[in-house]
């Protein structure tokens, strides 16, 4: 089974997945974030065709570790999404994801007009790996 990524974001959703053994995160896609019902709609398609066990959610961080009025839209997000979807959902510390994911997509080439749906995939596979490589 896989773990499935989302990065929340105002107008795209990253979504990155691991493999089946859960050791590898790959950036998959990302989704708009509105409207919410095709969200929705394209979020149980890859749950379902995936076979994703858990799900885990961004949470953003103040670098002093406080939660910030994005923490409180995304923490809106997951209790939506926990009424929504049976598969279980988890938040993770997402501090730095972004920036990460733009200093590896400009080091490997990619411009900085083709990053922009990139950087949210990238962003959720840089979470998801963070994730696994905690569980040891």
């Amino acid at each position: 089974m896989r773990i499935l990524a989302l990065d929340h974001g105002t107008k795209r959703i990253g979504v990155a997945l691991s493999d089946e053994l859960q050791m590898l995160a790959t950036p998959l896609e990302f989704i708009p974030a509105g409207p919410f019902a095709a969200f929705l709609d394209r979020l149980k398609t890859i749950l379902r065709e995936k076979e994703v066990e858990m799900i885990l959610v961004g949470m953003p961080r103040n670098m002093d570790g406080s939660y910030g009025p994005a923490a409180l839209k995304v923490q809106e997000f997951v209790a939506v999404l926990k009424d929504a979807l049976t598969v279980p959902i988890k938040t993770w510390d997402e501090r730095l994801t972004s920036v990460q994911a733009h200093r590896f997509l400009s080091e490997g080439g990619v411009r900085s007009r083709q990053r922009k749906g990139k950087v949210d995939q990238m962003a959720a596979a840089i979470l998801l790996q963070n994730w696994l490589d905690s569980r040891g």
